[in-house]
This record gives C-alpha cells, sequence and structure tokens, in this order.
C-alpha cells in the first residue's frame, strides 16, 4: 500500500499531461472543425469537395497509423516534429473531421423551411445564420461534441507510443518497478473514469434536454 500511495505523484504527473494533450487536440480540432464544416454545410461544391475527401479519409484511417504517419513518416520529407507536437498534430487530424462532420450534420439536420421562413421575412445570409441556423445547430452540435471529447481524452492513451509520458506510460513505467500490475491498472482505470463520467453523464443530459 504505502508503494503505491508513493506512485501517485508521478501517475498524476501522467494525468496532468493526458489532460493537457487532450485540451490542446479539443481546442485546435474547433479552430479547424467548426469553420470547414460550415463550407461543407453551406460553400460552394469546389470548397466541398476536398473537405469532404479529407473528413471521409481521416476519419477511415486509424489513430495509430496518423500517429505513425506524423511522427516517423513526415521526417522523411525533412519534416521533424517533437513527439508531444506530433501526437497534437495528429490526434487534431483526426479529431477535426470528426469536428468538420458534427458540425455539418448539425446544421443540414435544421428544418429547410427555418431558412425560408427567414428569407421571407427579409433576413440577410448573416442574420439568418446567427440568429435563425447557428442557435438551432448549437444545440444539435453539443451532445455529439461531448461525446467526442471523451473520445479524445480515452485516445489520448495512444501518444504514450510515441514516449510521451502520459497517463498510460506512466502507469507502464510504475509498474515496470514495482510489478505491482492490477492496483495500479485499476487505480488508472478509476482516474480515466474520474474524467470520462462526467462527460458522459452531461452528453447524455444535454441529448435529452436538445434532441
Amino acid at each position: 500500500m504505502a508503494t503505491l500511495i508513493q506512485t501517485l505523484p508521478f501517475l498524476v504527473d501522467g494525468l496532468l499531461m493526458t489532460l493537457l494533450v487532450s485540451a490542446c487536440v479539443i481546442v485546435l480540432s474547433l479552430i479547424v472543425g467548426l469553420p470547414l464544416g460550415c463550407v461543407l454545410a453551406f460553400g460552394p461544391l469546389w470548397a466541398r469537395v476536398p473537405i469532404r475527401l479529407y473528413a471521409d479519409f481521416v476519419r477511415g484511417v486509424p489513430i495509430l497509423v496518423l500517429l505513425y504517419f506524423v511522427y516517423y513518416g513526415l521526417p522523411a520529407i525533412k519534416v521533424n516534429l517533437p513527439s508531444l507536437l506530433a501526437a497534437i498534430v495528429a490526434l487534431t487530424a483526426f479529431k477535426s473531421a470528426q469536428i468538420i462532420e458534427i458540425t455539418r450534420g448539425s446544421f443540414q439536420s435544421i428544418p429547410t423551411g427555418q431558412t425560408e421562413a427567414a428569407k421571407a421575412i427579409g433576413l440577410t445570409l448573416f442574420d439568418r445564420f446567427t440568429h435563425v441556423l447557428a442557435p438551432q445547430a448549437v444545440r444539435r452540435f453539443l451532445p455529439p461534441f461531448v461525446n467526442s471529447v471523451v473520445d479524445t481524452v480515452k485516445g489520448s492513451s495512444l501518444v504514450s507510443l510515441l514516449g510521451i509520458v502520459d497517463l498510460m506510460l506512466s502507469l507502464q513505467q510504475v509498474i515496470g518497478r514495482t510489478h505491482v500490475a492490477l492496483p495500479l491498472y485499476l487505480i488508472g482505470a478509476l482516474m480515466y473514469f474520474a474524467i470520462n463520467f462526467p462527460l458522459s453523464a452531461l452528453s447524455r443530459r444535454l441529448e435529452k434536454r436538445f434532441v
């Protein structure tokens, strides 16, 4: 028991790294995915096609392949990224594709009659977007987005394969030193659960309220 208590600060450091990676990926994917999702929903064909190809391709590729491509593949073209930056770039590329699709679906799920009614009362394109479409899209966007955040936290465990000392790698290092596997994996599972369960509960509550 004393050994487990002594390892907790090291595990907390790993947990903080997991949260840092997850937060960076979520923020960056929103910055990339929201505008591209709006273009996919409302933009001209020449702009929609490349975004659609990107979103479909990236969502069809395992995250691990993206991680290895960015970290091990890009150096072949003289692009060398530190492991932490490579992990954030790869996870952001994957998560952005999901945000694009969530954004597109949120807007396109709004009945067309809403847009027609807004046009009929003389609202401009900007006013239709800000006062009619966007508020309704946000309600549809939030539940799947919160689920996506949960997936991001869980998926961030793969960054340990690049040598980043997140919660997963810190667990493995501690187990390698102490040879106490089951209690430590249980502690790690509880740490992940403590983050993801409230988010999952929030997603269910938002879905009941908005959908």
